[in-house]
């Protein structure tokens, strides 16, 4: 994206990052006291029974923690678990908040750390910059490499009615974040891929974002986790112990995070919001089923210069594309590698594979249309009938 000049902008981020092999069962050193005597590590029943978080809770009990565990988060989770969760952190008397796992775990981790610390009402929180805060010490630990939830202001709650609300803070970012590549081996294809093209979907919209906070930061910061990424995803899903490949991933996906976290991503979510919260549809895959469509859309607009955006960024996430086309050729193949892609990686591609009934689109259009905090932020403006266009071509 080539810059006129330099606009104002602010850049938000974690004060620390740790990466490091192994991270996660030397948690208690690293974090050192942070989190108080009584932290509250909330995650999923999943990871739970798998073991993944025991590391991570033997060094903070051997560190003089009390800890208290939160097991109970669920895929989009609902109000009803948030506030399950923001109970016990009271009940206990709660320190600090650990968030272990994917984009749920830590969605809710950071929305307890700030009720909870705070004592505000979290109807007045919902939205852009409306948090008052305090909250309380948060560490975030990812355990897939996607949502970037560790590195941004943003949590994502499903409401009553399957809306999807969001609160949008830089009180919410963590104190530290910390990147264990162990923590993803072994991770199942479908949802190393899914959570792949996610982190992917971030990198692009981001850099792409019509948002008056598109900054130089996030810009160079998307190009390099489409290098990652794109370079990596492959090898990640056919070997899933290839340690190297989930480093780049987890890397990847969060410089994608640090990037949408300040200029925002825009139509592949708002689009993506409705099918995960109707049909619970995971939400890297909702993004995936969507993205060449939406991306089409932006780039037949030539007064929105989308098609020259994509093209820019098109060789880093693939580098073997032909750059001697035109720009319109490059933009057009790079959104065709994007749909290939899902299919290689052996995602669905279609909405009728998800059991979507057709004559629900317009239903979806119109849930579509409520995400319109990120909708401003989209190369083009998308009507309820743009939204219909775009549901038809990915059905």
């Amino acid at each position: 994206m080539t810059m006129t000049a330099l606009t104002s902008f602010s850049f938000v981020t974690p004060p620390k990052i740790v990466f490091e092999p192994g991270g996660s069962a030397k948690l208690g050193d690293l974090m050192g006291d942070l989190l108080g005597d009584r932290p509250l590590v909330i995650t999923d029943p999943g990871l739970r029974r798998l073991g993944l978080p025991d590391p991570a809770l033997k060094s903070l009990a051997s560190s003089g923690c009390e800890v208290t565990v939160f097991d109970s988060v669920e895929a989009d989770p609902s109000l009803a678990t948030l506030e399950a969760a923001i109970a016990l952190a009271k009940e206990k008397g709660t320190t600090g908040i650990l968030g272990f796992g994917g984009g749920s775990s830590l969605d809710v981790a950071k929305l307890v750390a700030l009720i909870a610390g705070s004592g505000e009402d979290l109807e007045a929180a919902w939205g852009v910059a409306q948090a008052k805060g305090p909250r309380l010490p948060l560490a975030l630990v990812p355990t897939t490499a996607g949502t970037g939830s560790e590195v941004t202001p943003v949590s994502i709650i499903t409401l009553p009615g399957d809306e999807k609300r969001g609160v949008s803070s830089p009180i919410i970012v963590p104190d530290i974040a910390v990147l264990d590549p162990d923590l993803t081996l072994g991770l199942p294809a479908a949802i190393t891929a899914a959570t792949g093209i996610d982190a992917m979907v971030h990198a692009i919209e981001a850099y792409a974002s019509k948002s008056p906070n598109n900054n130089p930061i996030s810009r160079s910061l998307a190009r390099e986790a489409l290098s990652l990424l794109g370079g990596h995803i492959e090898r990640a899903v056919q070997t899933p112990d290839d340690r190297e490949a989930r480093s780049a991933m987890l890397i990847g996906s969060m410089l994608a995070g640090q990037a949408f976290a300040n200029s925002p991503v825009a139509a592949v979510h708002a689009l993506a919001y409705p099918i995960g919260g109707r049909y619970h549809v995971p939400h890297g895959l909702s993004n995936a089923l969507v993205l060449p469509h939406t991306l089409r859309f932006n780039a037949a607009d030539a007064t929105s210069r989308a098609y020259e955006i994509y093209a820019e960024i098109a060789p880093f996430a693939f580098p073997d594309l032909d750059q001697g086309v035109g720009t319109q050729a490059l933009s057009a193949q790079f959104i065709d590698r994007l749909g290939a892609l899902s299919k290689k990686l052996g995602l669905q591609t279609r909405l009728r594979e998800m059991d979507i009934s057709e004559d629900m689109l317009p239903t979806l259009a119109q849930d579509a249309m409520k995400q319109t905090r990120l909708l401003v932020n989209n190369p083009r403006e998308v009507t309820e009938a743009d939204a219909l266009a775009i549901y038809r071509a990915a059905y």
